[in-house]
């Protein structure tokens, strides 16, 4: 599973999730059996190639219909900020779906 996060930052442990109007890094993070394989950062979404299974947001009302139109999950993450906060919250299902 490769999850897609904008981030403020490029520093695996202290850049936060952000919304995706002020993104300044997106995030790949790779999980595969429960476990964090890779985690790359970008300072354009262009430059990320292969197929993304879901992007994380922070609230309900971020732009997000470019992922839909890509077929990509929108998963909301409320309080969950960090990266290992959000892995965490990944694997356990604490993640919302997007509520239109």
């Amino acid at each position: 599973m490769l999850l897609l996060l904008p981030m403020n930052g490029d520093d695996t442990q202290e850049s936060e999730l952000v919304g995706i109007l002020s993104v300044t890094h997106w995030a790949t993070v790779e999980v595969d059996e429960g476990q964090v394989v890779e985690i790359k950062f970008y300072t354009n979404r262009s430059e990320i190639e292969g197929w993304l299974d879901a992007v994380i947001v922070t609230g309900n009302y971020e732009p997000v219909m470019e992922f839909i139109d890509q077929q990509m999950m929108v998963l909301v993450a409320h309080t969950q900020r960090t990266i290992d906060d959000i892995v965490e919250a990944y694997l356990f299902r604490e993640l919302h779906d997007l509520a239109l």
